[in-house]
């Protein structure tokens, strides 16, 4: 519901959720090959976007983080702005500054870590 009403209103309205920004990501589902909506987290970093797989601890990953690993691309809109961004799977040191990132924007996804055996995946969505 969230994605469509971001996408009806241009990204001019539905911005945030729980007090933080957010942005929609489109990617194609890796079994049917249409396009597939989520409103996310946004978290910059540079030019590029964080985005982390976390399904609220839920011991699964989340489709759309599986269909984005499957595409290795997809589109993003920030508020009124659209672009298509390459997908990049973090590990390493890499990870973890992107996580210190993504923490200090998102202080929730510690604790999604910590219902889950599963590590978070993390991607840099590059412009």
């Amino acid at each position: 519901m969230h994605a469509r009403l971001y996408r009806r209103f241009g990204g001019r309205r539905f911005t945030r959720w729980l007090g933080r920004p957010v942005f929609l990501l489109t990617v194609r589902g890796r079994s049917s090959g249409e396009p597939r909506s989520v409103v996310l987290i946004l978290v910059r970093q540079g030019d590029d976007l964080l985005v982390c797989g976390s399904n609220a601890g839920n011991p699964r990953t989340p489709n759309w983080y599986l269909n984005l690993r499957a595409a290795g691309e997809a589109t993003v809109a920030v508020g009124g702005e659209t672009w298509p961004v390459t997908a990049r799977e973090l590990d390493g040191e890499e990870r973890a500054a992107a996580w210190a990132t993504l923490t200090a924007a998102y202080p929730d996804f510690p604790t999604y870590q910590r219902l889950t055996d599963r590590a978070l995946p993390v991607s840099v969505l590059e412009r």
